[in-house]
């Protein structure tokens, strides 16, 4: 028989000391002024006062319940509390309201009328909240405010703050405005601790010296830096940056950007294309490399340069580009090669130059002059200057300097070219084309003379101080020689074979860039990073998810005569709109087709 005493006695001392343990979790009274019941109160609830000195006090399972009158509902374990309100959770969680129900059942809190909720990095200020302390999770729906020193002041239509993460979750109509920028965007997750922003779908930002669009950031609020992808684009002053991958430094004034990059100059009217860039705005200068392409707009033919590298440097009105390596040049009437070319917008002059570097490994470096083509033309020599005019956009001239050499293939005689050399070229243009040509010093030529049927007459050689020419049609129209030396006219036949080439001669036909397309033909396959994404937009779930309606559930199986007063008020499902999907991915390296990139109605 013992065993069973003792066997019945645990049981009974364990049933008593678990109802003992589940009445402690019930709501407590540790204050009040006065307690009474009201006849105007159904269900034999307690009105509790406070007196002159204190407030009513609560407390349930470390949360600290305040107010001037309460009303609570022993049965369902559940409290309305009136006038300034105050519920605080240890030492992080502070929130007052006017209005406050409370179940001790479902650890459900519903705040109303001037809800002002702190925590040690922010303060949230709406007009109803929802607090479920079993999540450690607030919502509101009814619009609110999160002010955060550092990071500036928020506002959303709907709100959810994670306790346990520090995070907000702001959706629809966000709007963060900081002394330095305003950020606007239809989602928002924002973490307290650190200030980290992450943007979902169309998003802004608006300084005073820049605006950012993307659909897809992030932006550390402390320090001033952020990731853009998906439509991503910068606006400072009168340039735009457009890439895959954008990155963006507020206090350096330093934007740098990956993958398809479009950065567009509109008033200088140029445009700088390739897949790395970097901007400095204090500095007024950008760098951009891989496919670098830089194109000048003009109404009637615009121009386009590409090397390995560009920079673009100096204000507006005194803007400097450089190209190098490996650098040409194009347009319909002319195309240029050189080691580099240097663009000096305010002045219209364009220079192509070679640097010293052929020590290098560089197929590129390979000792040959910079070269320029025009209308059958090639003219080449150490250092090549053209010369336009800036208003007109007009070519006006061109220099060429030290060992300059003019060629010109014969119209109708199989690898026969005239042929003009000297020391200097000086070049003049009309309506974008070479009509005369001057060679001073040493100058040579080798000129196929025909008549109007085009036969030959004969092969001119000779040799004089200087020589003018002047082309008419894209061909030679008249030679003039100045203090000749000596010269003859031969019949082909008399004319020997390896005497049909000056010295240096040097035709380089099969590199000219006859279209846009041709100016890559010698750049080596492009190898593009894989741009890991930012993590993909996720619909927030319900604030009464189905663990939160079970406990709503259970809370009014005590009393199931009567109202769930833990069922009332509760949120009801807010219609969030889909975010608008982004119409470029930047999980790839696919690039933009070079023909859209040409096309003058997208420049």
């Amino acid at each position: 028989m013992k065993p069973f005493k003792y066997f019945l006695f645990t049981i009974c001392f364990t049933a008593v000391f678990f109802s003992f343990a589940q009445e402690r979790q019930k709501i407590t009274v540790k204050y009040s002024g006065s307690t009474s019941t009201s006849p105007d109160i159904k269900e034999g609830a307690l009105v509790f006062l406070r007196d002159k000195s204190k407030q009513v006090h609560f407390i349930h399972k470390g949360a600290d319940l305040f107010c001037d009158k309460a009303i609570y509902y022993e049965d369902q374990d559940f409290i309305e509390a009136f006038s300034n309100v105050v519920m605080k959770q240890g030492d992080s969680i502070n929130m007052v309201a006017k209005y406050l129900e409370y179940s001790g059942k479902s650890q459900l809190a519903i705040a109303r009328g001037d809800v002002v909720l702190t925590e040690p990095q922010s303060v949230l200020k709406t007009d109803t909240l929802y607090f479920d302390r079993l999540k450690q999770q607030a919502y509101y729906n009814t619009r609110g405010t999160v002010v955060r020193d550092t990071s500036g002041t928020i506002t959303s239509q709907i709100g959810r703050y994670y306790m346990n993460s520090s995070k907000y979750q702001f959706v629809q109509d966000v709007v963060l405005v900081n002394p330095k920028y305003t950020l606007n965007t239809e989602r928002l997750d924002f973490f307290t601790e650190n200030g980290f922003a992450y943007l979902f779908g169309p998003s802004t930002i608006v300084g005073e010296a820049s605006k950012i669009y993307s659909e897809r950031g992030f932006y550390d609020t402390n320090n001033n830096i952020g990731h853009f992808q998906r439509n991503a684009k910068i606006d400072y002053d009168n340039r735009t940056i457009e890439g895959d991958s954008l990155y963006f430094d507020r206090d350096k004034s330093f934007a740098s950007a990956t993958n398809n990059i479009t950065v567009t100059d509109t008033l200088n009217k140029s445009i700088v294309k390739g897949h790395y860039a970097e901007v400095w705005r204090a500095k007024d200068s950008m760098y951009i490399t891989k496919r670098a392409l830089a194109i000048t707009v003009q109404d009637n033919d615009s121009i386009y340069i590409h090397a390995d590298t560009l920079m673009v440097t100096g204000q507006p009105e005194n803007r400097i580009t450089r190209a190098y390596y490996n650098a040409r040049l194009y347009k319909s009437n002319m195309a240029g090669k050189a080691d580099s070319i240097h663009v000096n917008h305010k002045e219209g002059l364009t220079q192509l130059i070679n640097l010293n570097r052929f020590s290098s490994a560089d197929v590129f470096a390979t000792k040959r002059k910079p070269i320029l083509w025009n209308i059958g033309n090639q003219m080449s020599g150490d250092t090549i200057h053209l010369i336009s005019n800036p208003k007109t956009e007009q070519l006006d001239s061109l220099k060429v300097f030290d060992n300059s050499f003019l060629i010109n293939k014969d119209t109708i005689g199989e690898n026969n070219y005239n042929q003009i050399k000297g020391l200097y070229l000086i070049g003049l243009f009309k309506d974008n084309e070479l009509y005369n040509v001057d060679i001073i010093k040493n100058a040579e030529t080798i000129r196929y003379l025909r008549n109007d049927d085009g036969e030959l007459i004969g092969i001119q050689k000779s040799k004089s101080g200087s020589i003018n020419v002047k082309i008419i049609d894209q061909t030679i129209d008249e030679v003039r020689f100045i203090n000749q030396i000596d010269g003859n006219i031969f019949p082909e036949s008399d004319f020997p074979k390896s005497g049909k080439r000056l010295r240096d001669f040097d035709w380089r036909g099969d590199e000219q860039p006859l279209s846009v397309e041709d100016l890559f033909s010698d750049d080596p396959p492009l190898d593009l990073p894989i741009i890991k994404g930012l993590r993909d937009y996720i619909p927030p779930e319900e604030f009464i998810d189905d663990s939160v309606t079970e406990r709503i559930e259970e809370a009014g199986k005590a009393t199931p005569e009567k109202e769930n007063k833990a069922a009332r008020n509760l949120p009801k499902k807010t219609e969030v709109k889909p975010l608008e999907s982004a119409t470029k991915k930047t999980d790839s390296t696919t690039t933009t087709p070079l023909k859209s990139v040409i096309k003058k109605e997208g420049l």
